[in-house]
């Protein structure tokens, strides 16, 4: 069951003072970029980039603090997700954007991509299984509908099998290129 919501909520975009009553909308919400009027999930995730190459270049976290950073980000995001949903009574709002952050994340720090072009590449390849929706991403997305801790696990798992098929396909193409 739904909790009552704090004030009522413009679709398809909260507002501000929504996103900052409560520190689980400050996550969902990514720290503001769920907020865009247009593509919240394409913003969420140029964020979640943007957020990666600071952190990288400023705290140098190798492969052991990123696993560390994803995975509490993930658990965070599952908590912000779940109540953010339940708050709102909407199994996977647009604007609820910490399951694109922390699924970039994933796919930069796991495909280790050189440069601006190589992030960019895996950017688009993510946004294209993100908002297509092909085979397992589709299966994904909707396996995990509902309410209680189903509910911000299915907003973030459908992502996570995203950053999956963003990975195989450039493991893939590494593979065919690369020769080995």
């Amino acid at each position: 069951m739904s909790a009552p919501r704090d004030e009522p909520l413009p679709w398809p975009v909260p507002s501000a003072r929504f996103m900052l009553a409560r520190l689980s909308h400050l996550v969902a919400l990514g720290f503001g970029a769920g907020l865009a009027r247009i593509a919240p999930g394409t913003v969420g995730t140029l964020w979640g980039w943007a957020a990666f190459v600071v952190i990288d270049a400023l705290a140098a976290p190798g492969d052991f603090g990123w696993a560390v950073i994803i995975a509490a980000a993930l658990l965070l995001g599952w908590w912000a997700a779940t109540a953010t949903a339940r708050r709102t009574g909407i199994a996977d709002p647009g604007f609820v954007v910490i399951d694109e952050i922390v699924a970039i994340w994933l796919v930069l720090w796991v495909a280790a991509p050189q440069g601006l072009l190589g992030q960019a590449v895996c950017f688009g390849l993510f946004r294209l299984f993100d908002a297509a929706k092909p085979g397992p991403v589709a299966w994904a997305d909707q396996a995990f509908k509902g309410s209680g801790w189903r509910g911000g696990w299915g907003v973030m798992f459908d992502d996570l099998v995203a950053a999956g098929c963003t990975l195989l396909a450039l493991a893939l193409w590494r593979h065919l290129v690369g020769g080995g």
